[in-house]
């Protein structure tokens, strides 16, 4: 085999959420080898990527798909090293001798892909010693997977040989991070979102990647959700057994229509069965109990009642006043319009959090009245100019909301833990919900609308507990 190793981009990496990467000048050598004393015993791990500069055999990659890829910052799926043949290899250099406990590898394609490598270390770039051999990823990581050593070692170089994946022989890698210690940046556990305790088989995920290039987000479909799909950027599990969803504020979005990014679960009553359409008054959708008898024969399920646990780990800071701090935890979604949508929002200046839902009434089929929205404030107040609210909610205060609906009445409570619940009643009657061609699906997730804040901030919820049910709906509880 022919090997040429090209010296890329020379990357400083930081921490947490995956590659942190900012480029700097290309450097055309190794840097100069400073040895670092041993570490010591009982040292602290550190969340920060190791510096890194990357090399890759050149007889089988081609130019669009070359080493530097792999370190670029850029987590997009046509950003990558690949190589086309099995037995090739990528080459990590540290410029001098670091503890390496652990790399964190996005692989191309890597939910549906497993593929196989090993992983050597060098202190000369000549000789290798083996790290870890006949390895294989998940082929359930749509994001980042920690590869943890058995040990940290010592190296100045670590050189990835990939042998190929479950489709063919090539190994390719989107983006690739080194840390000091085993745990990586710390956000990547060895836990999958479907063995959290949540039902997943219900639902859908919207990520705001565009993985099949049509332009909008993508969507991980029921058995795939269920099968074990995470994403270390968007959608993971959390080291305290529950799913992280995480949104950036610009990114690829659900629709070309829609203002917002989202990462947000999509109810699907039909569990996996694509037969049956997504949209409809059919078995994958509920209706109102005052539907007529022949909508709730056709639908899913009739009237619905969801239970959420959550925690609200991170809102935007920045950005326009009307949009800062918003984010949407939960909905009831119709065909157009949305009976529901239920808001978390604090200002950067509160220690604390309101609570308000938003109900949209649907226009009337002869114009004679208009498409309106009322605002219920549960907790604090839905202000641009809020004060902090007394009773509300902190960032990483665990709490639990309800949504249910019976006939034309919409209830919505809110829980905490040695506290009163919060409990609201709207009645729906004159939204016209309740006509025979109107469906229903809940959402949960992160749906964060605020697209001016600034680019690096994240909308971020964690959650703990996922519940729906409905009469006449066979996986109901």
């Amino acid at each position: 085999m022919r090997s040429l190793y090209l010296l890329c981009t020379l990357l400083t990496l930081t921490a947490c959420g995956g590659s942190g990467s900012q480029s700097q000048p290309v450097s055309e050598s190794v840097p100069e080898q400073v040895p670092l004393p041993p570490p010591t015993a009982g040292q602290t791990c550190s969340t920060t990527s190791l510096p890194i500069s990357v090399s890759a055999d050149d007889s089988a990659s081609s130019d669009s798909y070359g080493a530097s890829n792999a370190v670029d910052d850029d987590t997009t799926s046509t950003s990558r090293w690949q190589s086309n043949f099995s037995n090739e290899s990528l080459t990590l250099g540290f410029g001098q001798e670091r503890q390496v406990g652990s790399l964190q590898i996005k692989w191309f394609k890597g939910s549906e892909r497993t593929y196989r490598f090993s992983v050597e270390g060098s202190s000369d770039g000549n000789d290798w010693s083996t790290i870890l051999s006949n390895e294989s990823s998940s082929g359930r990581h749509s994001g980042f997977e920690l590869i943890s050593f058995e040990e940290p070692t010592t190296a100045n170089f670590l050189r990835i040989t990939g042998s190929g994946n479950s489709v063919n022989d090539e190994t390719a890698i989107v983006e690739v991070d080194a840390f000091n210690c085993e745990a990586g940046d710390g956000e990547i556990v060895d836990v999958f979102p479907n063995e959290v305790g949540i039902e997943l088989l219900d639902w859908y995920v919207s990520v705001p990647t565009d993985e099949d290039g049509s332009g909008t987000s993508d969507s991980i479909y029921e058995n795939e959700l269920a099968d074990g799909y995470t994403n270390s950027e968007y959608f993971y599990a959390s080291d305290d057994a529950g799913i992280v969803m995480r949104s950036p504020a610009y990114g690829f979005k659900t629709s070309q229509n829609t203002s917002y990014v989202r990462v947000e679960l999509r109810e699907m009553l039909r569990r996996g069965n694509k037969s049956i359409s997504t949209q409809g008054v059919n078995k994958n959708n509920w209706v109102f109990s005052s539907a007529p008898q022949s909508a709730q024969t056709a639908a899913g399920g009739v009237d619905g009642k969801l239970n959420v646990s959550l925690a609200v780990n991170e809102v935007s800071t920045t950005g326009e006043n009307y949009q800062i701090g918003r984010v949407i935890i939960g909905q009831i979604h119709a065909n157009d319009d949305e009976p529901v949508r239920l808001y978390y929002r604090k200002l950067p200046n509160n220690d604390k959090g309101a609570i308000y839902y938003a109900h949209e009434k649907r226009a009337s089929a002869d114009g004679s009245m208009e498409k309106s929205e009322d605002w219920i404030e549960m907790i604090g107040s839905r202000s641009s100019s809020a004060s902090n609210p007394s009773d509300g909610i902190a960032l990483n205060e665990p709490f639990s909301y309800t949504i249910e609906v019976l006939g034309n009445t919409l209830f919505v409570t809110i829980s905490r833990e040695g506290k009163a619940d919060v409990v609201s009643t709207y009645d729906m009657t004159g939204s016209r919900y309740d006509e025979a061609d109107q469906y229903m699906y809940f959402k949960v997730g992160v749906y964060h609308v605020n697209n001016s804040s600034n680019a690096d901030e994240r909308a971020k919820v964690t959650f703990y507990s996922i519940k729906n049910s409905h009469d006449n709906y066979a996986e109901s509880e």
